[in-house]
């Protein structure tokens, strides 16, 4: 298991270097960003130039707000600019969020819709590397067009990694197809990995013979404040009705509905109340100590990469780098 880090939801930009320098002096692998109240990729950029190793990576950025030949150009300067170090992460977000918080459209198949969002981001990055003339249409997307004044030529890494999130059999599937690997959402337990989405991710490789990266942020407690923070982490992701059948695979969909209904109301402090001690068993690495041998026994044989599901030098940090 290759240990990553996460960079804090609210890191300003002039905190990242030294954050990202810290990280790789660590022999920490990788360090990932998330697209929360803040821009995914301009943090990797100030990590790229202050780095020699880290591997880089969006955990996620979202995919259906953006113009895909848009973001194959900032996958492709920051390849460049990183030396071949990036991963873009990406995932398709829920409906509300397209549509309310980002005012774009929702197509209503985000899978299908994936598929051929994957295949314009590699249509283009094939046009800048091989000079090759983009024919892609399809049903959500065009790219026929690119002239040389728009074109930012071939690179020395452009074999950039797509990860995809993915909670569902049909997303998993889809990355197993299409994608260098899979983003496991921090709201998993093992039983959900082995159960629905590792069998989904084999079955969709399996047809084109391709190996595929398993890469999980892990919600892991080590202290009574950090189990206060599993409970929330968990309530707040346990409300979203896109992560009911996690919890109903394992007979908690009553308790989904009931956090679901927390959340139509704003009842954020209330959610933690019903999260007990056996679900936070079942969705966290709850441990007094050694938390790095737990976080590889949650791990072990399901996730080939992990982020502890806090900022790095928050919570157990120093006993994971011991």
């Amino acid at each position: 298991m290759l240990l990553d880090a996460s960079l804090g939801f609210e890191t300003p930009l002039e905190q990242v270097p030294e954050i990202a320098r810290a990280v790789e002096a660590a022999g920490v692998a990788a360090l990932w960003t998330a697209e929360t109240s803040h821009d995914p990729f301009l943090p990797l950029a100030l990590a790229a130039e202050h780095t020699e190793r880290l591997a880089l990576g969006t955990a996620i950025a979202v995919a259906f707000t953006r113009s895909p030949v848009a973001l194959a150009s900032t996958a492709w300067d920051l390849s460049r600019l990183s030396r071949g170090r990036f991963m873009l992460g990406l995932g398709s977000q829920v409906r509300a969020h397209v549509e309310r918080r980002f005012g774009m459209p929702w197509s209503g198949r985000p899978v299908a819709q994936m598929r051929e969002y994957v295949a314009v981001l590699r249509a283009a990055w094939a046009a800048w590397q091989q000079a090759k003339r983009p024919s892609f249409r399809g049903e959500f997307y065009r790219f026929t067009l690119m002239s040389p004044f728009f074109d930012p030529g071939p690179i020395d890494h452009p074999a950039v990694p797509i990860y995809l999130a993915g909670v569902g059999p049909g997303m998993t599937r889809l990355a197993g197809e299409v994608a260098d690997g899979l983003i496991v959402h921090p709201l998993h337990s093992r039983a959900w990995l082995e159960d629905v989405v590792l069998p989904a991710v084999a079955e969709g490789a399996r047809a084109e013979g391709r190996r595929v990266t398993i890469a999980g942020s892990v919600i892991l407690a080590t202290t009574d404040d950090g189990i206060a923070g599993a409970r929330r982490a968990i309530g707040f992701y346990a409300s979203t009705p896109t992560y009911r059948p996690v919890l109903e695979h394992h007979g908690w969909g009553s308790v989904a509905d009931e956090l679901a209904g927390h959340a139509r109301h704003a009842r954020w402090d209330e959610m933690t109340s019903l999260v007990t001690d056996e679900m936070l068993g079942t969705f966290a690495v709850v441990t007094e100590r050694d938390p790095r041998a737990a976080l590889e026994r949650h791990c072990d044989g399901l996730i080939d990469r992990a982020a502890p599901y806090q900022a790095f030098g928050s919570g157990p940090w120093s006993a994971l780098l011991a």
